[in-house]
């Protein structure tokens, strides 16, 4: 079982941050690429679903989505925005920015194009169900104190590779050039910014790397100790008159690059986030891409879940309880 040594428990809460190599196989982290390359062949991404998604304020809802299983028509901005606004409680596909042309083509081979899937494949996909629920986890839960855990989203982060030159798509518009950088950077953040709860410290991510996460291809980094000052910035559900929206209230600081240490992990590894802790990855300039699996607990215990976050609980999907 993958309980945590008084010493690990000390620096995670020191740190707000902690490395536990091994946490999976090699074969468990190929049963869930092998599923994620399931979903990505079966996936419909319909031209009106496309459009740009960042958690950067200036760039919200500016990357391309799509959505497995969607309704078929959704012929507003509105409707588009929406479809991130309700993905909590289903499985959706979110883009790379430049992927698409104008009119909302693929520029790139569609499996190249995906910056993540999200955000219930814990509740909806047998296989991440089976890897979030674990008895490792649950243990692992366990000994960080954590009383009635529930799992309030999940994502598969590709971290798409640097292709370097052009190439060629052939679809049905004809022959198209596409050219690729890698996967953009995420920038510094807490987690908490988006999934905020009264008292605070009660969010909690695991980050799984299924591949290798280096320096080149884009590893996390951290500001160790920086989860004690609260959160500088939040994302809350906004109105304008009945359309639903979002909007920023705060601001992130301008956080000190020598602040920041790098946290390369092989893969199996898991990595302990702690809800405030400030983090970022660098963009991916390598040939090789970055999988991970992530998805966040919240001790329910005690807590109050803010009516304001983007994601809510619904009557299909109330967060599940980690515990089973």
């Amino acid at each position: 079982m993958a309980c945590l040594s008084p010493s690990q428990l000390q620096k995670f809460q020191e740190d707000g941050f902690l490395v536990l190599e091994g946490f999976l196989s090699a074969d468990e982290c190929v049963a869930m690429q092998q599923r994620i390359g399931e979903l990505v062949a079966d996936m419909d991404v319909p031209i009106h679903c496309r459009i740009e998604f960042s958690t950067q304020e200036e760039e919200q809802l500016r990357s391309q989505v799509g959505v497995r299983g969607s309704p078929a028509n959704i012929p507003s901005l509105q409707g588009k925005k929406d479809y991130f606004l309700s993905s909590g409680d289903k499985i959706r596909f979110f883009f790379e920015k430049g992927v698409f042309d104008e009119k909302g083509n693929f520029l790139v081979p569609p499996e190249k194009s995906i910056n993540k899937i999200g955000h219930a494949l814990h509740a909806h996909d047998p296989v991440f169900r089976h890897v979030t629920h674990s008895p490792k986890v649950q243990a692992l839960a366990k000994s960080l104190g954590l009383q009635m855990p529930v799992v309030v989203q999940s994502m598969y982060i590709f971290k798409q590779p640097h292709f370097g030159g052009e190439g060629e798509l052939r679809t049905g518009h004809g022959v198209q050039r596409w050219q690729r950088v890698g996967a953009a950077a995420v920038s510094p953040h807490q987690d908490s910014t988006f999934l905020y709860t009264e008292p605070l410290g009660r969010v909690l991510g695991m980050w799984i790397a299924l591949e290798d996460a280096t320096l080149e291809n884009g590893c996390l980094w951290f500001i160790p100790g920086s989860h004690t000052g609260g959160v500088s910035r939040r994302m809350v559900r906004a109105f304008a008159g009945l359309k639903l929206n979002t909007r920023f209230l705060g601001s992130e600081p301008v956080w000190d690059d020598s602040l920041f240490v790098p946290t390369p992990v092989q893969r199996g590894a898991l990595i302990l986030i702690h809800g405030e802790v400030v983090h970022k990855s660098e963009q991916n300039l390598s040939d090789r891409s970055r999988h991970a699996y992530t998805f966040h607990l919240m001790e329910s215990l005690g807590t109050m879940w803010s009516l304001e976050n983007w994601l809510q609980p619904t009557a299909e999907l109330p967060f599940p309880p980690l515990y089973t």
